[in-house]
C-alpha cells in the first residue's frame, strides 16, 4: 500500500489538485493509499454481517471517493463522503459522475469540526485519516481527542466504527477509542517480516459505539 503524503493542509490539497488535473487529463482516478484489499476487506465484513443497504455510511476522509463508488457497486445506497480539502471532494465528485453514482453525497468538511448535519450514521468508515490528524505537528493529542469527540457525535449508538491504519497498532487505537467504543473484532491484513519478526503493516479494526 502507499503511505499518505505528509498530513498538513497544504500538502493533502496540492496532491489532490494533481490527481485532479491527472482525471481530467487522461480519466484516471490517482492513487488509493490504502490499496483495493482494504476496501475489499471492508465490503466483505459489511457482506459477512448482513449489514443493510440502506445504512447511513460516512466516509471520513473520502480523497478521490473510490471507496464510496465501491459501495455503491455493492449495492449501498445511503453514502456520503466528506474531506477538508475542496480538491479531494471535486475530485471524487468527478470520479462519481464518471461512474454514474447518483446516490453518493459528497461534503467539503473538517471531521474536527463537524456541522450539525452530519449525524445518526450507522457506518463510519476511516482509511488514513486518523492518522492524518495523528501525525499533524501541532497538538496531535488535542486533534486526536477532537476526533474521538466528533465520532460520537455523527455515529448513532450500537453504530460501528471501521478504521484502518498504518501508524497504530491494536493496543493503541483501542486505548485512543476506549471512551464510548468497544472493539467487536480485528480484520486480518498483510503481515510483513522484518529482522526475523513478524508484524503487521497495516491494522483494521471494527468498533460499536456504546
Amino acid at each position: 500500500f502507499l503511505s499518505p503524503p505528509a498530513p498538513h493542509a497544504s500538502s493533502w490539497d496540492a496532491a489532490y489538485e494533481r490527481e485532479l488535473q491527472t482525471f481530467q487529463d487522461i480519466g484516471d482516478t490517482g492513487e488509493i493509499w490504502f490499496g483495493e484489499e482494504s476496501m475489499v476487506r471492508i465490503i466483505r465484513w459489511l457482506e459477512k454481517h448482513k449489514v443493510p443497504l440502506d445504512s447511513s455510511v460516512l466516509d471520513i476522509g473520502t480523497g478521490n471517493g473510490v471507496l464510496l463508488v465501491e459501495l455503491a457497486k455493492s449495492g449501498y445506497m445511503n453514502l456520503t463522503g466528506i474531506d477538508y480539502s475542496p480538491s479531494a471532494i471535486q475530485l471524487s465528485e468527478k470520479v462519481r459522475e464518471k461512474e454514474g453514482m447518483s446516490n453518493i453525497k459528497l461534503k467539503v468538511e473538517d471531521f474536527l469540526a463537524p456541522s450539525a448535519e452530519l449525524s445518526g450514521f450507522d457506518l463510519c468508515i476511516d482509511k488514513g485519516t486518523f492518522d492524518a490528524v495523528s501525525l499533524d505537528p501541532s497538538d496531535a493529542v488535542g486533534k486526536r481527542k477532537l476526533y474521538v469527540g466528533s465520532l460520537r457525535r455523527v455515529l448513532k449508538p450500537e453504530g460501528f466504527f471501521l478504521i484502518t491504519s498504518c501508524n497504530w497498532t491494536k493496543e493503541e487505537l483501542l486505548n485512543e477509542f476506549r471512551e464510548g467504543f468497544e472493539i467487536l473484532e480485528e480484520l486480518p491484513t498483510p503481515k510483513f517480516c522484518f529482522g526475523g519478526r513478524i508484524g503487521n503493516s497495516v491494522t483494521a479494526l471494527v468498533f460499536q459505539r456504546k
